[in-house]
């Protein structure tokens, strides 16, 4: 069946938790973030495919926003071909999680959250590392 791009609605989400349960995170650019997790569902562009995590974003308590993490698949299985070992689903949780703190603090203003934040190869390494996994 033919579709036409404008209509195509993205997956629903997945593993949402039951609570949402409300965090807080002092970003280094000033901003007090409050942040909740919406859950995760899997994303292909033209260049990239993987694993899109969405958290609900707010530093005002007002203004609500979707954030996108994206966590690159061809990144992961770097991480895990040099490392010799899978990325459990919590630990993709947590590189995501860590790359949307690293985009509070490095982001200007808070509706600069509104574009998706990209994990790359390299993040991965640095994050799983800063985790100590």
């Amino acid at each position: 069946m033919f579709r036409l791009p404008f209509l195509h609605r993205p997956a629903p989400l997945q593993g949402a938790p039951t609570t949402r349960r409300l965090r807080t995170y002092s970003a280094q650019s000033g901003y007090v973030y409050q942040y909740f997790y919406e859950g995760h569902r899997e994303f292909r562009e033209a260049s990239d495919a993987g694993t899109q995590f969405v958290f609900r974003v707010s530093a005002d308590n007002k203004t609500w926003i979707a954030s996108a993490v994206l966590v690159s698949e061809e990144a992961i299985r770097a991480w895990e071909s040099a490392h010799e070992r899978t990325l459990s689903a919590t630990e993709r949780y947590a590189v995501a999680k860590m790359a949307l703190f690293q985009a509070f603090d490095e982001r200007e203003t808070p509706p600069l959250m509104k574009a998706a934040v990209r994990v790359r190869a390299a993040d991965v390494d640095a994050i799983v590392e800063t985790l100590g996994l």
